[in-house]
């Protein structure tokens, strides 16, 4: 792909495509795609077993669909990533009212599962509109937290937070107690990038407890889950199962497709298909996930700091820990750290939003990462390779 690409266009060719693909963070293209291409490598291992379980036609028929949604989330990464700073501010903008518009309507005609109604039954697919809601909050309080410190009477900070806390109660309604927890996450990030007073951070996050506390006591979705993890007898399954395939793959594993224990796994293609990769081709190749994950984020939090924009700095942090943070939550719950979230692992878990939501989140890091002709230098604005 690079060398096409590089063949196609020369380096100073001037015409947009060229100078996206000149200015574009081309290394993070590369761990994206090596990320989905595992993802489709598993499917065709956890498809058939998936499948068996709804009565499905066709064994491969969470494959066909997940590499037509695998192909819609880079082709969405591809255009959201050639968009200027404001087409993200404005694109942004749009998913965040069109989500939080079906979001308000899914108690009256959303999808119910495993004690959510989170989904909007679309027929081909179901919609989460949360999946595409976290992107695009992240970009707008980072705008408005960069707004607000410019000191032009822009409520920024007032604004952020009440888009942050629309967001979050209508998660709490459906109920989604981990997008709420992941949300904030990421938004206490920007809080602090954006350099508010370290006691008002100690505040967001004392309430942030004082409401967890609270969901305990009258969210029983909630408290099932906490309790079910807490006590031994409780209801641990699909944890359960998910471990035993890891430990059945030792070192390298069993071999693509040869894995036993992921047939107990009830959501192996989706919230577990880390422990289908654990089973089958081992902790080598686990912990290499993890690495290209770690690389990721941390090579992308670098580059961010390094940012003189404070909306591209703030935005591009806040998109990078919330990556960082829901894989690690993933991670955790196949390994039994933590209880069941209901969360995919970027990039590689089956299901349409996720996907297509993670393409998205992608094409917005590689949008704002892009270097921009205001940030070269005088001699420089002839060469698209110092973009």
């Amino acid at each position: 792909m690079a060398t096409g690409f590089a063949q196609a266009f020369s380096r100073t060719d001037r015409r947009p495509m060229a100078m996206w693909w000149w200015t574009v963070d081309r290394a993070t293209m590369v761990m994206v795609a090596s990320l989905i291409i595992v993802g489709l490598l598993f499917s065709f291992s956890s498809s058939p077993v998936a499948a068996a379980k709804i009565g499905a036609h066709s064994p491969i028929y969470f494959t066909q669909r997940h590499i037509l949604f695998a192909v819609a989330a880079i082709s969405v990464m591809m255009a959201i990533s050639m968009l200027s700073l404001k087409g993200v501010k404005r694109v942004s903008a749009a998913i965040y009212s069109v989500s939080i518009l079906i979001m308000i309507l899914l108690p009256f005609i959303g999808h119910t599962s495993k004690g959510g109604q989170r989904w909007l039954n679309l027929g081909f697919f179901k919609l989460q509109p949360s999946e595409f809601l976290k992107p695009a909050l992240i970009i707008l309080i980072a705008w408005m937290f960069a707004e607000g410190q410019k000191g032009k009477g822009v409520p920024g900070v007032t604004i952020a937070f009440c888009l942050y806390v629309l967001a979050v109660a209508l998660l709490l309604i459906q109920p989604d107690v981990g997008q709420s927890l992941l949300i904030t996450i990421a938004f206490g990030a920007c809080f602090f990038i954006s350099g508010v007073p370290v006691r008002w951070i100690v505040g967001l996050g004392a309430s942030v407890m004082a409401a967890l506390v609270g969901l305990f006591f009258v969210q029983p979705h909630f408290r099932n889950r906490i309790m079910g993890f807490i006590n031994p007898d409780g209801d641990k399954y699909q944890v359960n199962a998910g471990l035993s395939a890891i430990s059945n793959g030792g070192l390298w594993g069993q071999g693509i497709n040869e894995g036993t224990q992921k047939r107990f796994i009830p959501d192996l293609h989706t919230d577990f298909i880390y422990s289908v990769i654990g089973e089958e081709a081992g902790l080598f190749w686990s912990l290499a996930i993890i690495l290209v994950f770690g690389v990721i984020v941390i090579r992308g939090l670098i580059k961010a700091m390094s940012m003189s924009d404070p909306f591209r700095q703030i935005a591009t942090s806040g998109l990078y820990i919330m990556l960082g943070t829901q894989v690690f939550i993933n991670i955790s719950v196949n390994l039994g750290v933590i209880p069941p979230k209901g969360m995919t692992l970027p990039f590689i878990s089956y299901g349409g939003s996720s996907l297509l939501a993670m393409g998205l989140t992608m094409g917005f890091i590689l949008a704002l990462t892009r270097k921009r002709s205001g940030e070269l230098p005088v001699n420089d604005d002839k060469d698209p390779t110092k973009w």
